[in-house]
Order: C-alpha cells, then sequence, then structure tokens
C-alpha cells in the first residue's frame, strides 16, 4: 500500500513538475534580461571595432592606381572606396559610346545588372578643381600601377599625385629622370622642412611675444590716460615708456623680418616639377612639401615608418587645409584642459549640495521640490545650457568682468566672450545633477550604524561627516565624477556658443605668464569632428580625419575614466575593511 501512495506522489509530482509555466520559473526573463545583455554589448563593441578599424587605418600608405579611360582620359590616385549599384537600360543607352558596350554586356535577360565603381583619390585640386572620380569598371580600358607615381602633401590645396619631371636649383634643371629627381628631393627636402620649422616659430612665437609687448605697452599707456588724463605727468612718462618700448621692438622686428626673408629666399631655391596623368605640367616648391614617398616602391618598412610619421603629426601638429589634414595639438589641449576645468568646477559644488540634501536640510517640500528640479536638470537638452552660458556667463558675468579689471582693451572683450572658462563653468551646470545624485546615493549607502557609533564616541556632526561619512562614500561621489566627465568631454552642442572656434592660434595654456589663459578660445575634438565631418569642403578626404579623431577622442575619454577608476578602486579597498 505505501509503495502504491509513494508511486502515486512521485507521478502527481512529475504531471505538477510538466505542467508548471515557464513564467513560474522566471526562466524567460532570463533569457531576455540576457539577450538584451548581448544585443547592447554587440552594438557597443561594433561601434568601437568600426571606430578602431576606421580610424587606425586612416595613416596606412596606399599604392597609386592608373587607370586610362575608353574616352582616352588618364586617371591616377588612391582607391579609397568600392561599391556595386544597378544599372538599368536606360542608363545604359545615356552612356557615351566607349562605355556604352561595356555596360551592356553587365545586362542580364531583365534588363537590369550590377556594376562596380571605385573612388579614385586624384588629388591635385590646383589644377582639375577636384578631389575624387568615380570610375566603373565598363569604363576602364587598361590599368597599371606607375613605378615612379609619387604622393605629395603639400601645406596647401591638399595632396598632389603625378610623376617626377625636374628638379630645379634658382630656376634651372639639375635632374630629368626620376630616379634622380627623387635623389635630389631626399637630399634637400629635410634641410628644406628644417629652415621652414625655423621660419614658422620665428613668425609665430617671436612675433607673437612682440604683438604681446607692444599691446602691453600701448594698454599700460592708455591706462595712464584714462587715471591721471592725457596732460598729466604720469602720462607723459607713460608715454616715453611707450615710445621706448616701441623703438626696441621695431629693431626687434626688423632683424626677424631679415631673417625670415634669407631662410624664404634659400628654400625658394629649391623646386620640383611634376607632371599630373593628364600631362599637366606643375612647379612644386620643396618648402610647400610635408611629406612626399613614391607610393609604389615602398617597403612594408617604410610604408610603418610613413603611418608612424603621420600618426606623430596628427598628435603634435596644427591643422591646415580647413581641418582636414595635419594635427589636432591645440584640440588635444583645449580637451584636455575643458574637461579638467569642467570637473574642478562640479565635483565641490556637487558634493556639498548633495551634503546639504542629505546630511543637513529637513525633509520637506522646499527640499522634495529641489529634488526634482535637480532630476528634471539632467533632462534638459544642452543646447539650453548654452544658450544660458553664453548669456549668462558670456554677456553679463564677462561683461562686468571687463568693466571691473580690463577696462582698458574696451571695446574689445576679454572675458565678455566665449572662453575655455566659461566653457568649463557651462558644462558644469550641465553635469551638474549626474554629481549630485550620484552623491547623495553613496552617503545614503553608508551604514547608520557607522554615524551613531561616532556620535556615541563624541564626535560631533561635522567631525562624523568628514571622518566617517565622506571617507566611504568617495568610491561613489567618484562614480558620479567619472561620468560628469565622460559626458562633458563629449558635448559639443553648448561649445559651439561659449568658447570653441574651428581654429584657436593660441592655446589656453602656454608658457607665457599666467601659463592658463581662461579667456582664450579653444578646439575642442568634439567640434573638430563635427567641423571636418559636417562643414569641410573635401567631405569624402575629410571622412577618415572624423574616424581617426572620434578614435582619439574616446582613447583620451578612457584614459580620464581609468585614472579615476584606478582612484576609486583604491579608495574602496582602503575602507572596505572598516564597514560594519
Amino acid at each position: 500500500m505505501s509503495k502504491t501512495r509513494q508511486d502515486t506522489a512521485t507521478t502527481t509530482g512529475r504531471s505538477r513538475t510538466r505542467n508548471t509555466s515557464l513564467l513560474a520559473h522566471g526562466e524567460n526573463m532570463i533569457w531576455l534580461t540576457g539577450g538584451a545583455l548581448a544585443i547592447c554589448i554587440v552594438m557597443i563593441v561594433g561601434l568601437l571595432a568600426l571606430v578602431v578599424y576606421q580610424g587606425a587605418t586612416t595613416f596606412w600608405p596606399q599604392p597609386l592606381v592608373s587607370v586610362e579611360l575608353v574616352d582616352g582620359q588618364v586617371r591616377m590616385g588612391e582607391i579609397t572606396r568600392r561599391e556595386t549599384y544597378r544599372i538599368d537600360r536606360a542608363f545604359v543607352e545615356s552612356l557615351p559610346d566607349g562605355e556604352r558596350e561595356g555596360a551592356r554586356k553587365l545586362l542580364d535577360a531583365n534588363g537590369v545588372g550590377e556594376a562596380r565603381r571605385r573612388l579614385f583619390r586624384t588629388g591635385n585640386f590646383d589644377v582639375t578643381n577636384t578631389h575624387f572620380h568615380w570610375v566603373s569598371d565598363f569604363s576602364v580600358r587598361e590599368e597599371w600601377r606607375a613605378e615612379w607615381a609619387v604622393l605629395i602633401e603639400r601645406r596647401a590645396w591638399g595632396r598632389f599625385y603625378g610623376i617626377p619631371d625636374e628638379f630645379l636649383i634658382d630656376g634651372n634643371p639639375v635632374a630629368s629622370s626620376p630616379g634622380e629627381i627623387w635623389e635630389y628631393v631626399t637630399r634637400y627636402q629635410p634641410e628644406v622642412a628644417e629652415r621652414f620649422e625655423r621660419r614658422y616659430k620665428l613668425q609665430k612665437y617671436d612675433f607673437g611675444r612682440i604683438h604681446s609687448q607692444v599691446e602691453g605697452a600701448r594698454l599700460d599707456l592708455k591706462k595712464a590716460e584714462m587715471q591721471y588724463g592725457g596732460e598729466s605727468a604720469e602720462f607723459r612718462a607713460a608715454r616715453d615708456r611707450f615710445e621706448r618700448r616701441i623703438a626696441s621692438v621695431e629693431k626687434r622686428k626688423e632683424d626677424l623680418s631679415r631673417e625670415i626673408y634669407l631662410l624664404d629666399a634659400e628654400n625658394g631655391r629649391y623646386q620640383v616639377t611634376m607632371k599630373t596623368a593628364g600631362g599637366d605640367l606643375a612647379v612644386i616648391p620643396l618648402a610647400d612639401i610635408v611629406r612626399a614617398y613614391p607610393a609604389n616602391r615602398l617597403s612594408l618598412a617604410r610604408k610603418s615608418g610613413i603611418y608612424l610619421s603621420r600618426w606623430w603629426e596628427f598628435l603634435t601638429a596644427d591643422p591646415r587645409e580647413a581641418n582636414s589634414e595635419g594635427g589636432v595639438w591645440p584640440a588635444i589641449v583645449g580637451t584636455i584642459i575643458m574637461t579638467l576645468m569642467m570637473s574642478l568646477a562640479v565635483v565641490p559644488f556637487g558634493v556639498l549640495a548633495a551634503l546639504y540634501l542629505r546630511e543637513y536640510a529637513r525633509k520637506g517640500p522646499v527640499v522634495s521640490a529641489v529634488r526634482i528640479a535637480v532630476n528634471n536638470l539632467a533632462g534638459v537638452p544642452s543646447i539650453v545650457f548654452g544658450v544660458f552660458g553664453l548669456g549668462f556667463f558670456c554677456y553679463m558675468m564677462g561683461t562686468s568682468v571687463d568693466e571691473l579689471f580690463f577696462a582698458t582693451k574696451l571695446p574689445n572683450p576679454t572675458f565678455g566672450k566665449g572662453g575655455v572658462l566659461w566653457a568649463s563653468l557651462t558644462l558644469a551646470l550641465l553635469t551638474l545633477p549626474v554629481v549630485v545624485v550620484s552623491t547623495e546615493e553613496a552617503l545614503a549607502a553608508v551604514p547608520g550604524s557607522m554615524r551613531e557609533g561616532s556620535y556615541a564616541c563624541g564626535a560631533s556632526k561635522w567631525q562624523t561627516i568628514r571622518r566617517i561619512v565622506l571617507p566611504r562614500a568617495m568610491p561613489g561621489i567618484m562614480t558620479g565624477f567619472i561620468l560628469a566627465m565622460a559626458r562633458g568631454a563629449g558635448e559639443v552642442a553648448p561649445l559651439m556658443l561659449v568658447g570653441a572656434v574651428k581654429l584657436a592660434p593660441d592655446l589656453p595654456l602656454d608658457g607665457i605668464f599666467p601659463f592658463l589663459h581662461p579667456e582664450r578660445s579653444f578646439m575642442h575634438l568634439g567640434f573638430h569632428i563635427y567641423d571636418v565631418g559636417f562643414q569641410s569642403q573635401n567631405s569624402e578626404a575629410a571622412k577618415p580625419m572624423v574616424y581617426t579623431t572620434t578614435l582619439l577622442l574616446i582613447s583620451i575619454v578612457a584614459v580620464l575614466n581609468l585614472s579615476s577608476v584606478w582612484v576609486r578602486t583604491r579608495l574602496r579597498r582602503k575602507f572596505v575593511r572598516s564597514k560594519f
């Protein structure tokens, strides 16, 4: 009888197990949440993989391909893109006679076919007025790679593709074969580049210091006139000092101008004549060449050297060609300075506000309204913060600062315009809710027993907060700091109104006292990406730079975040044993 009951119970249990819905066990939610996580990871990894691949391969030198079209035209350049497109009979009949026969072979029985085409970056904009050409496969009669096809990266007008024709010294040809011409180029190019770099430093730094001295003397003279009047003895003394300063400066300017003239004259002696694929000749001064190489004669080691030199230029040089060529050093400096200044502004105020709301303020409608306002502030569009920063910081506070401390410079504004200081404060307001909310959560996570133990030992409220609560809440506070820094570093819309510019000749941080210049406009990597991607005259050539700059911005934000995470981890290890 007991055996029968046991079998019956076993059968009943199996029946109940079979009839139980999966919803009761939660297995479907496990699959749902796990699938959502997998989708998120795939999207993030896919985006990062695309950026890393496109950004890392931008500077790798490509071969130069020459093609002769059926109409007799010759194109030479780098292949930047390949794609397939559909053609029909109407399209084929609209083609020129030479291309029509080749296109007809691609049509299938239904009268619709697929054709392939390649985008050639042909450069030579000063000769052809275009940078790129699409070439369909059915329009190509012959294709080859010229041995002495040379790519020249110029300081102006973009890249040049051609075959060396002559090397000129003082206007006289000294070599006419490509091999000999290239020997002369490799011999003289380094010293020409060194002279050009010296000229650039003289023009930028030495003349810059001279103009700064002249401007300082002029402002001192104007200040004396405003304070003492134009007929006072103080004004006459200031005028004498101004005239002496101008006299010494003029002598220095003459010396610098003479030195620059001699450098230009020496560099102007060396030129190379290039023949384009279409047969046109162009004379290129060696001083205008940033980099040149025979693209189809490069070994792997030489390609790697060019790749690394392009990266070095990208990280350390100033931009050129409307930001589509050259480097992004000013944008790197501007991004880091702005992010650090924003962090120094937002963290103290955010932590103090959260401390008051959590530790001191009494619960009530006012505190609840403040918390709701802070949470709602996180949903305000960033461009609204930019408009507020422009009106409040730049026009109100900046104008007041100029009237109080920089009256001699008016009507030219000093702080009454966009600058790195106002941009940092604007983004500090933008990220303030993140810091406040995360700090409040971190303070609330500190066990109440710790507070009670501190009070029992005779500590005051502030001593308890400073020695017990804040140290143990610091990892959570650092989390808010990391989130705020990551968001602020990538914002663009507010910066367009409060200080970020397309090109900033003077960095906010330099070697001139007071070293940090918060009133200056600055370049930003996020704004640089927007400008290159959407405002560039040559969008196709700028597209690789968009990926490369994006990769650089992500790397900088990652380095800043990892540094903060390292600090947070050390703080967490320090205080984890003290919890009870």
